[in-house]
């Protein structure tokens, strides 16, 4: 896919485009995840970024879209105040302020996670330790996704991958939900090639 072919596509009114990856960010790589964000930001007027705000990848991307448009950018996190310092989001969404229960298609894709599927149970039904709140991650990479009553689906998926150990993590997670949603991605092989021009 080609940048122009992307833009025609999703520049349009309530487009969600999710800009997000790993947290770790190889060094040279870095400036391209924030030129990527700058030049989204820059040639599109309707589409709204998501991301997790994690560090890394989210980050970056973040620190490119915000430098043009910080009103097109949207975070959902896995509790208030999640790395508040350096969220550069104009609409943040936390999932403290979600009815998860009340989300059985959340509920039951984050569950696919076979990692954290019992944590998920946990965290529904109430517990906040340390090993429940990883399921918090999980469950906001799936609405970031898919969404819930209230907040819309995404469109496309643009990531940041570790192309040594593709579709692992978090990462890989949010990827496979976009897959099995019918939700076309991206990874830097392709999107490196539009910094190129």
């Amino acid at each position: 896919m080609t940048l122009e072919d992307f833009i025609s596509q999703y520049d349009k009114d309530n487009s969600i485009v999710l800009l997000e990856g790993k947290r770790n960010v190889l060094e040279a790589d870095k400036e391209s995840l924030v030129s990527l964000g700058n030049l989204l930001a820059s040639t599109t007027s309707k589409m709204i970024f998501r991301s997790g705000n994690a560090d890394g990848a989210d980050y970056y991307f973040s620190v490119g879209v915000s430098a043009v448009d910080k009103s097109r950018l949207q975070v959902i996190t896995p509790y208030t105040g999640h790395r508040q310092k350096s969220n550069q989001a104009y609409d943040t969404i936390s999932l403290d302020e979600i009815n998860i229960a009340a989300e059985p298609e959340v509920v039951y894709q984050s569950k696919t996670n076979k990692k954290v599927g019992k944590l998920v149970e946990q965290y529904i039904s109430g517990a906040r330790d340390r090993y429940s709140i990883k399921a918090a991650y999980i469950i906001r990479d799936t609405i970031k996704v898919i969404g819930t009553e209230e907040i819309k689906s995404a469109n496309f998926g643009i990531f940041y991958d570790d192309l040594d150990k593709p579709k692992e993590g978090g990462t890989g997670h949010t990827m496979k939900v976009c897959e099995q949603n019918n939700i076309p991605i991206i990874d830097q092989k392709t999107w490196f090639k539009w910094l190129s021009k």
